[in-house]
């Protein structure tokens, strides 16, 4: 076994369970292996928390990519409207959840989670960067911005007050 062939069986057991109260033995049974080879292969847990939430970043771009078959959106508003109608499929449920998790685990103060946290959200500002209309004025703060939409409407979905969200994004400019 890699960290390579680890990786999926992990993503899959976190999916499915969160990471609220993760431990070694558990994600080890789920990936037919024993604690210490997860530590011989990740080094130690922080590490292999890390690497997971890699693993399940990378899944998450690619599957907003088969959204995008142009590469960018038409408009700020068309990128966040259709990020939110992927994300608010049943599929992408898991991946909302644990998304909430490392929030919590923030909200908490939890070094690791802030430091995870902190790291996918550059990626998905890199990636919201990249999908923005290649005429958009300024880019960074574009993905700032729609970034900030997006992750208020999943919130705001998230709670049951997803038409406040709706309404955030006809608000928007075109």
């Amino acid at each position: 076994m890699s960290r390579e062939t680890l990786l999926p069986a992990l993503a899959a057991h976190v999916l499915e369970h969160g990471l609220a109260d993760i431990s070694l033995r558990p994600l080890a049974k789920a990936a037919g292996t024993s604690d210490r080879m997860l530590i011989y292969h990740f080094g130690n847990k922080d590490a292999l928390v890390a690497a997971l939430l890699e693993y399940l970043a990378g899944i998450y771009a690619g599957a907003l990519d088969a959204a995008f078959p142009d590469g960018r959106a038409t408009s700020r508003r068309a990128l966040a409207e259709t990020v939110l109608a992927v994300t608010g499929q049943p599929a992408f449920a898991p991946f909302l959840r644990l998304w909430w998790d490392i929030v919590a685990g923030c909200a908490d103060g939890h070094a690791d989670y802030l430091a995870s946290a902190g790291a996918m959200v550059d990626v998905l500002l890199g990636w919201v960067e990249a999908h923005l209309p290649a005429h958009d004025p300024d880019p960074v703060a574009g993905a700032h911005a729609v970034l900030a939409v997006i992750e208020g409407a999943m919130m705001l979905r998230a709670i049951g007050r997803g038409d406040i969200g709706e309404a955030g994004l006809a608000a928007l400019e075109s």
